[in-house]
């Protein structure tokens, strides 16, 4: 057998594995059993989910071409809203992570370790112009050279490749040549169906607010009843769902508490961490890191958006632990959240906490943290592709 036929009659068993354990409805040992099997409703099908984990745990092997110097590749911010991306690519890059292929001829997956964030910070350094058009010659340029060393972008036409950034300006990557990117994953923050996203190829995750010296939010345990404020936001106006926000809501109500700027002796983690509900509307693009911090803090996150693939939808059911709210309906806020039984409540806040594992990122990384949902959800994408031997 040739090394593709290798890796697609193991990919083939890994489907074959995932099948069973559904129709049987167990779960079976793998690599990744350290005490959690994922069970309950915040799953759209734990079986499916856990043996799909166990086969990925198994067969996963990544090669990170090693093509490009820093800090255009093989770099990327650790910290503030876009770190997820150089979180990511410092993790594959550490050598500590099992996924790691020695050799691209065993790799079932190829990440392109570009940072979209360093292309911008540099490239883009005085800002002068809005224009994508550096950005995307980097892509392309890297593209053109892997492909003419390499035989994997070719064999596949991109479709066990990927790239990972949360800058606003990633998805426009694929403007500049759509026909060479059309089965390029892209794993994105900025993860807008309305914008060219497309959740059967391309992957969601989440932003994520990574302070200096830590990995994410803090997070904080009060019980429902010490939760004294029905919802809580507070942010700038940033985009238009934040305006209609602010607009019909800013300092208005006790309960929906909305505000532009906070005063300087409140604290903003506190006030979300005595919230029933923490409302994250989108800003200028659809994702929000106060969706991450609501579930760190135990605050049921209230989607207010618009055409947004929430992050890990493949896996995970949101209407399990948070609420959705469309734009139209924002004058509605209190008549919405009121209307929710303290029963429905209480199972949503319990079900919050269930899936902040899922939120939360460690290094190196563990099994089901943030960086394995994001390797997962690559790694499902995979699963849907049959390469021709």
């Amino acid at each position: 057998m040739s090394n593709l036929e290798r890796i697609e009659a193991d990919l083939a068993r890994a489907r074959d594995a995932i099948r069973k354990a559904v129709q049987a409805k167990n779960h079976s040992k793998g690599n990744d059993d350290e005490g959690f099997i994922p069970t309950g409703s915040i799953y759209r099908n734990a079986h499916s989910f856990h043996q799909s984990h166990v086969e990925m745990e198994k067969r996963l092997k990544v090669w990170i071409y090693r093509e490009g110097e820093p800090p255009l590749v093989h770099d990327g911010p650790l910290n503030n809203i876009y770190g997820i991306e150089g979180q990511f690519i410092d993790e594959m890059e550490s050598g500590k992570s099992r996924f790691m292929a020695r050799h691209p001829d065993e790799a079932n997956l190829f990440l392109i370790p570009i940072s979209v964030v360093n292309i911008v910070n540099t490239l883009y350094n005085p800002l002068v112009t809005y224009s994508r058009d550096q950005l995307q010659r980097v892509v392309l340029d890297y593209i053109g050279i892997i492909s003419e060393r390499y035989p994997y972008w070719n064999r596949s036409q991109g479709a066990d490749h990927f790239l990972v950034s949360c800058h606003d300006w990633a998805p426009d990557i694929s403007e500049a040549n759509p026909k060479l990117y059309d089965k390029f994953i892209r794993v994105l923050c900025n993860a807008n169906t309305s914008e060219g996203f497309k959740p059967q190829r391309d992957v969601s995750i989440p932003e994520i607010n990574i302070p200096y010296g830590k990995l994410g939010p803090t997070p904080q345990r009060a019980s429902p009843d010490k939760r004294s404020i029905l919802a809580f936001f507070a942010g700038g106006a940033h985009g238009n769902i934040r305006h209609i926000l602010l607009e019909h809501w800013k300092d208005k109500d006790n309960e929906v508490q909305v505000h532009e700027y906070l005063d300087k002796k409140k604290n903003y983690f506190k006030l979300m961490g005595k919230s029933k509900f923490c409302l994250c509307p989108s800003g200028y693009e659809v994702a929000s890191p106060r969706v991450v911090t609501a579930i760190s803090v135990g605050c049921v996150p209230v989607l207010i958006s618009d055409y947004y693939a929430l992050p890990f939808s493949d896996v995970l059911d949101w209407t399990k632990f948070s609420v959705y709210i469309p734009s139209e309906k924002i004058p509605e806020i209190k008549t919405i959240l009121k209307g929710i039984s303290p029963k429905r409540y209480l199972k949503l806040q319990k079900r919050v906490t269930e899936v902040h594992r899922h939120f939360m990122i460690h290094r190196p990384a563990q099994p089901y943290d943030m960086i394995h949902m994001l390797l997962h959800s690559v790694w499902l994408r995979r699963l849907d592709v049959l390469l021709p031997s």
